[in-house]
């Protein structure tokens, strides 16, 4: 294998991504870093599939379960800590392995993020208000009413990325679209990447899935989801 600055695996639930990061941290002296965005909550550990404490002694892991439940994560503070372990990788002379399944933590670290501030908390429940009020499709006319062309971007039942717009609009004056227009430079700019996608036979795939919810639930996932 060719030097490289980062690997990037991902794929669906169940597919194998941290198995397969484990062992190529073990080859190459790497650093398992999370790329998903349930698994950084501290709360989660059976639900989510986080790997293992076994597994975790075995190799640096980072960015797993660091986040308490009750804090509202974003993919700009997920960025933040990205920077801090790739930076610590590095200095310890370890390739960093990123794995998850969240798209949107890939398309960031590979593509920038845009320079959206965030929304106040009084702005978001004004919006999320409304929209138990009004329904997806009714905050859809409202989105249409002052930004048209986020409107015909966005389903009406799209309900997240509607509020999503709104909320944005009404704390900044202006569109999402506009400051999407403006993003950070990509944390693995210009880095030396490879990618991985696994992708199973669909079939095979859906029993390992089956097989995962059994062990979840024989492993106390009842009880974590009753203390979140």
């Amino acid at each position: 294998m060719p030097p490289v600055d980062a690997v990037l695996i991902a794929g669906p639930t169940a597919s194998g991504k941290s198995a397969l990061a484990l062992a190529l941290a073990e080859r190459l002296d790497g650093v398992v870093i999370n790329a998903d965005s349930m698994q950084v909550y501290g709360d989660l550990r059976i639900i989510t599939a986080r790997p293992t404490p076994d597994e975790e002694a075995r190799v640096p892991h980072r960015l797993y379960g660091h986040v308490d439940a009750a804090v509202n994560h974003s993919v700009g503070h997920y960025l933040a800590d990205a920077r801090a372990a790739i930076a610590a990788a590095q200095a310890a002379g370890r390739v960093p392995i990123f794995c998850g399944g969240t798209g949107l933590y890939f398309k960031a670290l590979t593509q920038g993020l845009s320079r959206v501030p965030p929304v106040p908390d009084a702005v978001r429940a004004a919006v999320r208000a409304d929209l138990d009020r009004l329904g997806p499709e009714g905050l859809h006319a409202v989105l249409a009413e002052r930004d048209p062309a986020a409107a015909a971007r966005l389903a009406p039942r799209d309900r997240l990325r509607v509020a999503r717009a709104l909320e944005v609009l009404t704390a900044t004056g202006r569109p999402l679209a506009a400051w999407q227009a403006e993003s950070e430079p990509a944390v693995l700019a210009g880095a030396r990447m490879v990618p991985v996608f696994l992708a199973p036979d669909r079939a095979d795939l859906y029993a390992r899935i089956d097989a995962r919810f059994v062990r979840m639930i024989e492993a106390g996932a009842l009880d974590e989801v009753r203390a979140l």
